[in-house]
C-alpha cells in the first residue's frame, strides 16, 4: 500500500468518526488483547421501574436494585411537605368504589368455590368473622424496647437522599418524597415536583447517584461508557426522547441503545418467541414477541399491579380484625411492611384452605420491636385473585387499559409516520396509474380497440386515484371508519381486564394462526407483581378454560413459564439488556452523543430496533 493510499484511508476513518460511526469507546490505556472484555465492562444497563431501579454493568451476574425514590430538601423554611403516595391512587374514594369492591369479592369467592382441590373435594369457604374474633383479642408482645432501625441521618442537611435513605427520612424533617415513575410512565402531575423538568431532574439525580455510589464509576469517566436503556412496550415518545437526551447530554454517556422490555425479556430467558406477561408493582403489560420483534397490535398495558394487590390484602385483613390497628396506607414504613406481609403470606394455591396462624414483627424508628399474632383464611388467596377480577380493587372512573397509539407528530422529526404514510399513498397512486397505462396500451395494441378501452382506462385511473386519496385521508384521520375505531378503542381502554383476559386479547390480536399457536405454547410470566406460590398452575388453568375452542385442538399444550433458567423473574428484563449488549447486531443500534446533538430524535427512528 502506498503512502497516498494510507493517507486516503486515514482521511476516510476521520470522516467516519466525525459522522459518529460505531467505533469502540474505551480508555486510551486499554491493552489490545483486553479490548473485547473491556467493551462489556464499559456498558451500563438501566431498567427503571415504578418501584425499583435496576442498574449494573453488562457482564454482572445480576444488577444492583434500589428503591426508585428521591427525597429533596425544602428550599425555603416553612415550605409545605409533599409526598407521592405508594398505595393510594385516584378512583378509590368514589361513591361506587365499595360496592364494586364487594361485587368483585363475590366473584372471587364464587371462583374459589367452583374449582375443586387436587383431591377432588371442593373448598369449604372460611368466614372472615371466624378469624376476626381471634384477631380482635391479640395484643402485641414487646421483643426489644430499643429498635435498631433509625431514621436517616439528616443533620448535615444533604440536598437530596436516594433509595432506602429516602424511604427512611423522618416525616418531621424538611424533605419532600418523589417517585419519578408511576404505572410505567413519568410521574407528571400538578403537585410540587410534578413538572416534566422536575421529574427528569429527579431521574438524573437518582441514576447518577446509582452510577457513582453503587457501580463506583466516576461521573467524569462516563464519556468512556455506553448505556442500554430499557423502555416499556407502550411508551410515550416525548418522554423517551427527553430521557435519551438526558442520558447523552446531561449524565454524559457516549452512546445509548433504546430497546423494549418485552424483547429484552425473551433475550434474557433464551426464548425466540413468547407471549410476555410482565406484572410489575403498578402496571401489567402484555405483548407477543416473535423472533425478536414485538407485535405492535398485541401490546396492551393495564394500570394495576403488585401494589394494588397489597392494598386489597390490607382491606381484607382489616375486615378480619388486623391486630396492627395503627397501620395506615399513607404511611411510608407501613407500606414497606404491607408489601412484606403480602409477599410472605399470599398465594394462588387452592389446595391451601382453612384458617392458619401467622406472626409478624414491626420494626420502626423510635419504637419498640413488636411481635403480632395473626390468623388468616381465604384472604391470602383472594388478594392475588384480584388481578384476575379487577373489580375487587374498587377503582372507579379511571383509564385502566392502554394501547399503543399513533404518533401525533414531532416538529423535530419531519419524516415521522405521517410523512411516510402520505408519501406511500402518493407512490401507490403513481405506480397504479403507470401500471394501468401500460395495461391499456398493451390491450390496445393487441386487440386493436382504440376508443372504448381508452375510456375504460381513464375511468380505471380515475377510480384508482380516488381510492388512493381515500387511503390518504384515512391515514390522516379523515375517514369516518377511523372515527368509529377511535370510539371503540376508547371504550376498550375504559375496561379493567383481568390478566387472563388481557393475555387472550393480546394473542388474538396476532395476525396469523401459526403465531397464535406459538404464543399459547409459550406464555412467559415475569416481574414481581404475581410472584406467588401456585401462580403458574393457576394461570395455566384459566388460559386453558378460556382460550377459543378452535385453538384447543391446534395447541399441543399451554405452557406458562415463571422462572426461565431458574432466574429471578424480576431480573430477566435487565438480564436481556445485558445479553443485548453482547450481540454483534447491537453495534448497528448505538446512538452516539455527537449524532444526537446533530440530528436529535431522528436518530431514534433510524437506529431503534423497533418501529418508532
Amino acid at each position: 500500500m502506498t503512502q497516498t493510499d494510507r493517507d486516503a484511508d486515514s482521511s476516510k476513518d476521520r470522516e467516519k468518526e466525525a459522522r459518529g460511526v460505531k467505533r469502540p469507546i474505551a480508555p486510551a490505556a486499554v491493552p489490545e488483547h483486553l479490548h473485547e472484555q473491556i467493551q462489556g465492562n464499559f456498558i451500563v444497563v438501566i431498567h427503571p421501574g415504578s418501584e425499583t431501579l435496576r442498574i449494573g454493568r453488562a457482564p454482572d451476574t445480576q444488577p444492583m436494585s434500589v428503591p426508585h425514590v428521591i427525597a429533596r430538601r425544602h428550599k425555603h423554611a416553612g415550605q409545605s411537605p409533599y409526598e407521592d403516595q405508594c398505595l393510594q391512587r385516584e378512583g378509590l374514594n368514589s361513591a361506587d368504589s365499595n360496592e364494586q369492591r364487594q361485587n368483585g369479592l363475590k366473584m372471587i369467592d364464587q371462583a374459589i368455590w367452583s374449582k375443586k382441590m387436587s383431591n377432588g373435594v371442593r373448598r369449604v369457604p372460611v368466614s372472615a368473622q371466624q378469624a376476626k374474633l381471634y384477631n380482635k383479642q391479640i395484643r402485641p408482645a414487646v421483643l426489644d424496647s430499643n429498635c435498631k432501625v433509625k431514621w436517616t441521618h439528616t443533620s448535615h442537611q444533604p440536598e437530596y437522599l436516594v433509595g432506602e435513605d429516602a424511604l427512611n427520612v423522618n416525616p418531621t424533617d424538611s424533605y419532600s418524597i418523589h417517585w419519578p415513575i408511576r404505572r410505567g410512565q413519568l410521574n407528571i402531575h400538578s403537585g410540587a415536583g410534578g413538572s416534566l423538568t422536575a421529574v427528569l431532574a429527579d431521574l438524573q439525580t437518582i441514576w447518577s447517584h446509582a452510577v457513582h455510589k453503587l457501580l463506583e464509576i466516576p461521573l467524569k469517566d462516563l464519556k468512556y461508557y455506553r448505556c442500554i436503556f430499557l423502555i416499556p412496550d407502550i411508551y410515550n415518545r416525548q418522554h423517551v426522547k427527553e430521557i435519551v437526551n438526558m442520558l447523552l447530554l446531561k449524565i454524559g454517556f457516549s452512546a445509548v441503545v433504546v430497546h423494549q422490555e418485552s424483547v429484552c425479556v425473551t433475550l434474557g430467558s433464551g426464548l425466540s418467541s413468547a407471549c410476555v406477561v410482565d406484572v410489575g408493582d403498578q402496571k401489567t403489560s402484555v405483548c407477543c414477541v416473535e423472533d425478536g420483534v414485538s407485535h405492535r397490535s398485541s401490546r396492551l398495558c393495564i394500570a394495576y399491579g403488585g401494589s394494588d394487590v397489597t392494598r386489597c390484602f390490607f382491606w381484607l385483613m382489616q375486615r378480619g380484625g388486623f391486630p396492627y390497628r395503627e397501620c395506615r396506607l399513607t404511611n411510608r414504613l407501613d407500606y414497606v411492611l404491607l408489601q412484606q406481609l403480602k409477599e410472605s403470606f399470599c398465594h394462588l394455591d387452592q389446595d391451601i384452605s382453612g384458617l392458619q396462624d401467622h406472626e409478624f414483627r414491626t420494626r420502626f424508628p423510635d419504637s419498640p420491636v413488636l411481635l403480632y399474632q395473626l390468623r388468616l383464611g381465604d384472604e391470602k388467596l383472594q388478594a392475588p385473585m384480584a388481578l384476575f377480577y379487577p373489580a375487587a380493587l374498587g377503582i372507579v372512573g379511571q383509564k385502566m387499559t392502554s394501547l399503543q397509539h399513533r404518533l401525533l407528530g414531532d416538529a423535530e422529526d419531519p419524516h415521522d409516520e405521517h410523512y411516510l404514510l402520505s408519501t406511500q399513498s402518493k407512490q401507490d397512486q403513481s405506480s397504479k396509474a403507470v401500471s394501468d397505462r401500460k395495461t391499456f396500451h398493451k390491450s390496445a395494441g393487441f386487440d386493436g380497440e382504440s376508443g372504448e378501452p381508452s375510456e375504460r382506462a381513464n375511468v380505471s385511473v380515475d377510480l384508482e386515484l380516488g381510492h388512493s386519496q381515500t387511503e390518504c385521508l384515512a391515514a390522516a384521520g379523515g375517514d369516518p371508519e377511523d372515527s368509529s375505531r377511535s370510539t371503540a378503542v376508547t371504550q376498550f381502554e375504559g375496561k379493567a381486564l383481568g390478566i387472563d383476559k388481557a393475555i387472550l386479547h393480546s394473542i388474538d390480536s396476532c395476525s396469523s394462526d401459526e403465531t397464535k399457536r406459538k404464543m399459547y405454547g409459550c406464555i412467559l410470566l415475569v416481574g414481581g407483581g404475581l410472584l406467588f406460590h401456585g401462580a403458574q398452575e393457576f394461570l395455566q388453568h384459566r388460559i386453558l378454560n378460556k382460550m377459543p375452542p378452535s385453538f384447543r385442538c391446534l395447541v399441543e399444550s399451554v405452557d406458562v413459564i415463571t422462572r426461565p433458567k431458574d432466574m429471578d423473574p424480576r431480573l430477566i428484563a435487565w438480564k436481556g439488556g445485558a445479553v443485548l449488549a453482547c450481540l454483534d447486531t447491537t453495534q448497528e443500534l448505538w446512538i452516539h452523543q455527537r449524532e444526537w446533538q446533530r440530528f436529535g430524535v431522528r436518530m431514534l427512528r433510524e437506529r431503534a430496533a423497533f418501529v418508532w
